[in-house]
């Protein structure tokens, strides 16, 4: 726990720190600046709560005038900045630097317009994605992309890691759902990308934008795409007595054609806790659930049913139950969603991994996580979303035995490797932030890595937004263009860690 405290700074540091909180109270309220290190103490941790760091000063902007002060402000004085959302990130995207500002967007939490002609809503960072729903839904339209933390995260973060949700296989992550944004760049300078308009001319930055990490620049204005609800929705729960035959039958309704709005795996240990928890009315005789949502004309879902049922059949399935209410369909779904703080409530602690895999591969990867979890000593339950191949795996620990934590990070690196092995990718939606980021050569050559930070130049040439996330090494922007010169790398420091 000592780890934890605040160094003490040299009197240079202290009257550095001094200036930067003169300089933030001639651009914000006095309300909106936290430095005392007891009220940063909540800022210290994100949702990858094994790494904990005291930031040096936190600030709450309330207008784009004012994040585009602040920034303009640490460019010429060359002040870190680290851009902060819900702190939903498991990934570490917002864990603080000690010698940096770190900025939160969560007074930026109004829903600005909503265009039910256009189907378009604008909305700033901090609010949440479920709010956007609950802004639409009494006119019959919802927002697609929707996360487990959904009541929690917010839109902004939702772009900055291009989150995804049970429904994104047939609705696709937040890159195919954003429409628009308003940014700061490090510069104090304001741009817009994208709007209203379903296509933007040019080149697509606001691609690049999504899933950036805040790595670019920090978003105070997104407009995104909402749909109107369909007119038949049911989910049907398929039990099989292995992870492989669940896997299996992932496979084969997509390759038969098939495009459910959401296809999720759980396996025993997921889908017992999430029972305790929720009583959804999950089967706990069975090793493997998929819960299969169709959407669409009554008729259209219940011709996809049946064939999903059969499907389930020919792959060993020994339980099928379909929805027969829309309670029901939400019930089913209510499991799911809390799977993470239902095992919550079966370990001290776990390790939530974020990789993806070809469908295909999903038998092997199972067995494979199965063996490891032999090796390491230590459970895994999995909860994922089985459609797309992105895999969620738990891994359980307790970080009061002393080296749990790191056979756990060990575990975790392990799967992630076998995720690349398999052709799949490090991440599905949680992004890179600290946890991948040593783990980026495994899938990336040093001229990849290069060419990506040319990117972050070409934004951020002081490399002041975000600094420790994403890359393994960092490359003096002016050195970029002679990839082998000695001096051209600068080591990372070591993350704190609890």
């Amino acid at each position: 726990m000592s780890g934890l405290s605040m160094p003490e700074p040299d009197r240079g540091v202290i009257a550095r720190r001094d200036d930067i909180i003169a300089a933030m109270r001639a651009i914000l309220p006095a309300a909106n600046i936290v430095a005392e290190p007891v009220d940063m103490r909540v800022y210290e941790t994100d949702g990858l709560t094994a790494y904990r760091q005291m930031p040096f000063l936190v600030v709450l902007p309330e207008t784009t005038a004012e994040v585009a002060a602040i920034l303009s402000y640490c460019h010429a004085n060359g002040v870190k900045v680290v851009p902060r959302g819900a702190g939903t990130s498991l990934s570490g995207g917002a864990l603080p630097v000690a010698d940096g500002i770190l900025i939160s967007m969560m007074k930026f939490n109004r829903v600005l317009d909503i265009d039910f002609d256009d189907r378009v809503v604008v909305a700033q960072p901090g609010v949440t994605n479920l709010a956007i729903t609950q802004a639409v839904e009494h006119a019959g339209f919802y927002y697609a992309p929707d996360p487990s933390s959904q009541i929690a995260c917010s839109i902004g973060g939702n772009v900055a890691e291009n989150s995804g949700g049970v429904h994104c296989l047939k609705y696709g992550l937040t890159v195919n759902n954003v429409l628009g944004i308003e940014m700061v760049l490090m510069t104090g300078e304001v741009v817009r990308l994208g709007g209203p308009h379903l296509d933007a001319d040019g080149y697509d930055l606001l691609a690049v934008m999504t899933g950036s990490e805040g790595l670019l620049g920090i978003i105070t204005e997104v407009t995104v795409r909402i749909l109107q609800k369909p007119e038949t929705a049911r989910a049907v729960l398929v039990g099989f007595p292995t992870n492989e035959d669940g896997g299996r039958c992932v496979a084969d309704i997509i390759a038969a054609g098939i495009i459910p709005a959401g296809i999720e795996m759980m396996d025993g240990l997921a889908i017992q806790a999430a029972e305790d928890f929720v009583h959804a009315g999950y089967p706990l005789d069975v090793e493997a659930l998929l819960i299969v949502e169709l959407d669409g004309p009554e008729a259209e879902v219940d011709h996809l049913l049946a064939r999903v049922e059969e499907i389930a059949r020919k792959n060993a399935a020994t339980s099928v139950r379909v929805s027969q209410s829309e309670d029901e369909r939400l019930t089913f779904w209510a499991g799911r969603k809390a799977a993470f703080p239902a095992v919550g409530r079966i370990s001290p602690d776990y390790y939530c991994m974020d990789g993806t895999i070809p469908r295909h591969q999903l038998p092997k990867v199972l067995a494979a996580m199965r063996e490891m979890s032999a090796e390491y000593g230590l459970r895994v339950a999995n909860v994922f979303h089985a459609g797309d191949g992105n895999l969620h795996p738990l891994i359980l620990y307790d970080a009061n035995i002393p080296g749990e934590i790191e056979r756990a990070e060990a575990f975790g690196a392990d799967i992630l490797k076998l995720c690349v092995e398999v052709g799949g990718v490090l991440t599905g939606e949680h992004g890179v932030g600290v946890e991948k980021r040593d783990l980026m050569p495994e899938m990336f050559s040093e001229v990849d890595l290069a060419h990506q930070m040319r990117v972050k130049c070409a934004f951020d040439e002081k490399q002041l937004l975000n600094p420790g996330k994403m890359f393994p090494v960092l490359h003096r922007c002016a050195e970029l263009g002679r990839m082998h010169v000695s001096g051209g790398k600068l080591p990372f420091p070591d993350i704190p860690r609890f």
